[in-house]
């Protein structure tokens, strides 16, 4: 049977990469997606996995921090939607990290390099195609970068749902990880295990392996899979009661506009009719339907005794 387990989901992410006897996968990821020179060879955990982190079963940001072997700090998450303000929020926490090194008496010399990286399942970059952006703070005319400060790294998933198995032999690292990401659940354990020999993907797969087969990491998994299906539900009925509500209001307005409009002409039809003054049509517009609708009647009745 397929293993069934997403390794996008936030227990399965944390357990995937946030746990000291899967250091190799993190450094591996890590190394895919920033291609650092040289590259990462050691990682401390900061915020290890811990499934009581998730008995609360509330549906949050789930992130792995660690630090490298030159005091370089890494942050990466995995969202499975992009709320308002999100980039706001990525660069906000990434100066956090930046700022919250120095301590009193410390030089501003000792400041390690901050590493932001957000995968997300949704589209953030509307307007764009590439799937993987990486930010640093440059100069406008020189293109000079601060080097070693921070860097914020977005990687949109659904822009790699074209990847193939057939396309793995020649994929880059990052593609592979992607495709895993984005396919693992849909395998069986041996087949995942030989489609991707690499040592850091097989830690990966066996992990997620053992969630689908030990109780107590199913239990928890499948409750977080059912708080997403829900929340996803919610989002998505009150999106939907929004836009039937917004097309009643609007059909609403619609008439109420068509009315008015009706009233503007009548009356200056009936202002001409009775050689008054024809009212111009801001003059009109600033009246109320109330006031439009007296204003009828009282031209109408004057017409009637004139004939």
């Amino acid at each position: 049977m397929p293993l069934g387990i997403r390794p996008i989901i936030d227990l399965a992410f944390k357990r995937t990469f946030g746990t000291e006897e899967n250091k190799i996968a993190l450094i591996s990821l890590l190394n895919a997606i920033l291609e650092l020179a040289p590259p990462i060879v050691d990682l401390t955990l900061l915020n290890p996995y811990n499934l009581q982190d998730f008995e609360n079963d509330k549906l949050s940001v789930v992130d792995v921090r660690a630090v490298d072997q030159s005091g370089a700090l890494y942050d990466i998450e995995m969202q499975l939607e992009i709320l308002l303000g999100q980039v706001q929020r990525l660069v906000y926490y990434s100066c956090e990290l930046y700022a919250g090194q120095l301590k009193k008496g410390d030089k501003y010399f000792q400041i390690r390099p901050i590493y932001t990286i957000c995968l997300t399942n949704q589209i953030l970059w509307k307007d764009g195609r590439q799937g993987h952006h990486a930010f640093r703070l440059t100069d406008r005319d020189s293109s000079r970068v601060l080097d070693g400060t921070l860097e914020v790294h977005t990687i949109e998933l659904p822009r790699y749902t074209l990847i193939t198995e057939g396309d793995l032999q020649t994929a880059s690292p990052l593609e592979c990880w992607l495709y895993w990401l984005l396919h693992a659940q849909e395998y069986e354990p041996d087949d995942l295990l030989q489609l991707l020999p690499q040592a850091a993907m097989q830690q990966a797969t066996r992990t997620i392996i053992r969630i689908a087969q030990k109780t107590e990491d199913k239990a928890m998994y499948d409750s977080r899979e059912k708080a997403i299906r829900d929340r996803e539900w919610a989002m998505s009925a009150a999106r939907l009661e929004g836009e039937i509500e917004g097309e009643a209001r609007g059909r609403i307005e619609g008439e109420a506009r068509g009315r008015i409009e009706g009233k503007m002409e009548l009356i200056r039809t009936l202002q001409e009719i009775l050689n008054l003054p024809v009212d111009d049509e801001d003059t009109l517009r600033a009246m109320q339907l109330e006031q439009l609708e007296s204003l009828t009647n009282r031209l109408q009745e004057r017409l009637r005794k004139r004939t």
